[in-house]
């Protein structure tokens, strides 16, 4: 029997196999623990991190609340440097909750995907 976790490694692997970022539309990855939520825009040509942002030392409660500012943050760091559109990648979670939360704070900061 696997475990949940090894089940969405493999979901991550069959999503991964679609998903790709370039540096003029870089991957948005999303991991998600117990305690935080975190998103890296990736551009896999490079293999290269080109931003991220994480919900740790954010004020805010609720991890609905937490996910939406970390993809308004990661929004806000994109348009500093030029980047307007991403591909999303749900890292084999769920689109919904707090992955959800994360996506709609990203496209209110100004991302498209």
């Amino acid at each position: 029997m696997t475990s949940k976790n090894e089940q969405r490694q493999r979901r991550h692997k069959r999503i991964r196999a679609k998903v790709h970022g370039t540096a003029a539309r870089p991957r948005l990855s999303v991991f998600r623990s117990n305690r935080a939520i975190s998103a890296q825009l990736i551009d896999d040509d490079a293999a290269r991190t080109l931003l991220s942002a994480t919900s740790q030392g954010l004020k805010e409660k609720g991890a609905g609340v937490r996910a939406k500012a970390v993809g308004r943050n990661i929004a806000a760091k994109a348009k500093e440097r030029g980047l307007t559109a991403a591909v999303f990648d749900r890292g084999g979670y769920r689109y919904a909750g707090a992955i959800k939360a994360l996506a709609d704070g990203a496209r209110e900061g100004g991302l498209l995907f």
